[in-house]
């Protein structure tokens, strides 16, 4: 397969594929820099959230798609397993130790892990039920257009049913309308 030429006039350096590794470096740099801050104020809080968000970062890795809808799903149940042992590290104790507690605790990484899971079913669950339901609101509207459509067709006569395709630009009134004189000039 070959590559193909950069078009005349541009360098490597101002394609925009190589904008966008530029951006995913500065995204990099960023996020170490928040996390390392983060890690020295708050090692504990850092700690509960990097492992007990990693269905979320999974999610985030392995979805392709431009709108990220699985890892919004995902990280919004995971987070919502998360908070409660957030609060219990912020209000209570706030220690390694305590931290590790609830990491080790099988009963709290069954809560936490469990919501991210019941993240993914609800991504995969939700779109065919989604899809019956518009279906089935369009079967509806379009029976009630049917409906509206004949007390028309009564009401005005069958020519008010005829399709644009049909229209005669010399018989703009429609088939089956004799055409109109026009005045001599």
């Amino acid at each position: 397969m070959a590559i193909s030429p950069l078009p005349p006039g541009s360098s490597p350096a101002t394609t925009p594929q190589s904008a966008g590794q530029g951006q995913g470096l500065r995204v990099l740099i960023w996020g170490g820099l928040i996390l390392g801050t983060a890690m020295m104020i708050s090692l504990p809080t850092v700690m509960l959230v990097l492992f007990g968000l990693l269905p979320s970062i999974v999610a985030w890795i392995i979805d392709r798609s431009e709108q990220k809808y699985a890892t919004f799903c995902v990280i919004g149940f995971n987070f919502s397993g998360v908070f409660p042992y957030l609060m219990e590290i912020w209000f209570d104790i706030h220690s390694i130790d305590a931290a590790i507690e609830i990491l080790t605790n099988v009963f709290d990484l069954f809560v936490i892990y469990g919501s991210a899971t019941f993240g993914y079913m609800v991504y995969f669950a939700l779109p065919p039920v989604i899809t019956t339901f518009l279906s089935a609101m369009s079967d509806r509207r379009l029976e009630e257009l049917r409906v509206t459509q004949k007390s028309i067709i009564e009401e005005w006569g069958g020519n008010v049913a005829c399709a644009i395709d049909d229209l005669d630009p010399m018989n703009p009134a429609g088939p089956g309308v004799p055409p109109q004189q026009q005045p001599n000039q």
